[in-house]
């Protein structure tokens, strides 16, 4: 059985801590099993849901280790829209030993996943708010090293540079720190987006691990709607599958521009990148990103 108490909104939250009477994270519903034995921890968690263009999170501040990474039944109860929290995904922020903080992500599947664009800069935003930096970071992530910014206008996520592009039936691969499909489409608007996405998925080049699927519509302002592998469904927003929209129209010949907007069905989203020996470097992804409530979650 799962309990969902609403603490606090936004401000309240911001208000606490710079009177530094609120702080974060703790514990959760963990089975122990010693033998024959089982030992069952009730536990409360104290969360943070945060959403970046519609695609939503919860974040944990689990600076002490306290969150079981293993505990894969516990992250996709917290994810499930009806019955938990709900969320594309789940956040733990934790302590590193020389960069700002290290970001560990996880689907709703529950299985800790690559690095998630939106997810990388809604923990930017987390972190300021838990007073951990100022505008400029440097974290770790699954796959290395990244830098944010905190602008006027949204958060800005530095990612990994992109060496390869290939073509695989009628679209585009690349990795972004995610791996994408990129795929043309006349209609975006009536795509069923889960069946098409769905298919391409599980199809025999991509089965074994999976792939986000992208279905893109080259208008005047460049449209699309993502597939993401471990929440199997429709997202309002993927940044990773932004950045490799972006990176494919451009490699395909689409568009010149190394600074582009992409519109997501959760908002606008804007890349920029340079080109460099056939492949990109220097990409940031940028858009607004911000706390919707937090909460306490007890089971």
């Amino acid at each position: 059985m799962f309990y969902l108490k609403i603490v606090n909104s936004p401000q309240t939250v911001v208000n606490r801590l710079k009177n530094r009477i609120y702080y974060s994270v703790n514990c959760g519903l963990f089975t122990k099993n010693y033998g024959q034995f089982s030992y069952f921890y009730h536990m409360i968690i104290e969360f943070y849901k945060y959403q970046g263009t519609g695609n939503d999170f919860i974040l944990i501040d689990d600076r002490e280790n306290e969150f079981d990474v293993d505990d894969g039944g516990l992250i996709t109860a917290l994810c499930e829209r009806r019955m938990g929290i709900g969320a594309d995904g789940l956040i733990l922020l934790r302590e590193h030993d020389v960069l700002d903080f290290e970001m560990i992500y996880f689907n709703a599947d529950g299985k800790q996943s690559s690095m998630c664009g939106n997810g990388g800069r809604c923990i930017i935003a987390f972190a300021e708010m838990l007073e951990m930096i100022g505008t400029e970071t440097t974290f770790m992530a699954i796959d290395g090293k990244h830098k944010g910014k905190i602008m006027d206008d949204g958060i800005a996520l530095q990612m990994q540079d992109v060496s390869e592009i290939k073509r695989v039936g009628d679209g585009l691969v690349l990795n972004t720190g995610s791996p994408h499909y990129i795929e043309m489409v006349d209609d975006l608007e009536h795509l069923n987006v889960d069946k098409e996405g769905k298919r391409i998925r599980n199809s025999k080049e991509f089965k074994k691990e999976g792939i986000n699927v992208n279905f893109v519509l080259d208008a005047a302002q460049l449209q699309m709607r993502t597939y993401e592998r471990g929440v199997d469904a429709e997202t309002l927003s993927c940044g990773t599958g932004v950045i490799a929209t972006a990176i494919a129209m451009h490699y395909a010949d689409c568009t010149p521009e190394n600074l582009i907007n992409v519109k997501t069905k959760g908002g606008e989203l804007t890349v920029s990148f340079e080109e460099f020996n056939g492949g990109y470097r220097n990409i940031w992804l940028m858009g607004e990103a911000s706390m919707v409530y937090t909460g306490e979650f007890e089971c």
